[in-house]
């Protein structure tokens, strides 16, 4: 959880080195996809795992790391998306249960929306006023993350290297035609690229998306989706901790209730049966 929770900060830092937030996502998945390759056993998937497969590499590959880097980019106080990034959690158990038929009881109804409680008591914070943008950019994110996890219950008997993987390749390719569109001159910001820049995308790719997201994933190959994300709920902590050591972030008291909210909120549903 200490990895997810460094993606925040650290990407804060890569971006402030230099690199546009969509080019960043396409070498973040470039980075992915060219350390899995050794790895991965070109195998035509059955086509029952066509749409899901497309359907995860879009959303995790492309979607997700499009709104994680325009909202980090366009906030100057981290520790609100950082919590926000938390929707994933609920929105995941809501859509599974739509598609997956898992069961949502009405303590977990209670819990779900407290969570969403405290991300909105967080919203209202005066402090944040000038946020708000890049807290709806993370809002997307969190749709887009919770669709991947349940995308990635449909694919438990494919190989995960090969499933992310596939990610890689397809969120490259994505955000780097959206980076051409929209920020430009894509080989002069590859160029301009310092060591602190391609040091930040290393990260993200080897130890957030590798060492992190894909542990993650494979515990999904095994469990309930609302059994996995609880602990996904421990990682803002260690994204808040972060921000006040590299940037001196220091949350506000409404941040901190509607942060104990959430986390709260989301750690109790691992509870409930």
């Amino acid at each position: 959880m200490f990895l997810l929770g460094s993606a925040y900060p650290t990407a804060k830092l890569g971006l402030n080195a230099s690199i546009p937030p969509i080019l960043f996502g396409s070498i973040r998945m470039a980075i992915v996809f060219i350390c899995l390759l050794p790895f991965i056993k070109f195998e035509l998937p059955k086509k029952k795992y066509i749409l899901p497969l497309f359907g995860f590499a879009v959303s995790m590959g492309a979607a997700v790391n499009l709104f994680l880097y325009l909202s980090v980019n366009v906030s100057n106080i981290l520790s609100p998306i950082v919590i926000g990034a938390q929707l994933s959690i609920p929105l995941a158990i809501i859509i599974s249960s739509i598609f997956i038929g898992e069961t949502i009881t009405y303590k977990k109804w209670i819990l779900i929306i407290s969570s969403f409680i405290g991300i909105l008591l967080i919203g209202f914070d005066p402090k944040i006023t000038d946020e708000i943008l890049g807290l709806l950019l993370i809002c997307c994110m969190a749709v887009f993350y919770a669709l991947a996890q349940v995308f990635s219950r449909y694919l438990k008997e494919l190989d995960i290297k090969f499933t992310n993987g596939f990610m890689g390749i397809v969120g490259c390719i994505t955000l780097l035609i959206l980076s051409i569109f929209f920020e430009g001159n894509t080989i002069v910001h590859l160029k301009n690229l310092n060591f602190e820049a391609w040091l930040m995308a290393l990260h993200h790719g080897i130890f957030c998306s590798l060492m992190g997201h894909m542990a993650m994933f494979y515990l999904y190959k095994f469990y309930p989706v609302g059994q996995v994300l609880p602990f996904y709920a421990l990682f803002p902590i260690f994204g808040i901790m972060l921000s006040f050591f590299i940037f001196g972030e220091i949350p506000t008291l409404i941040m901190v209730t509607g942060g104990i909210i959430v986390i709260t909120s989301v750690f109790l549903l691992q509870k409930i049966r």
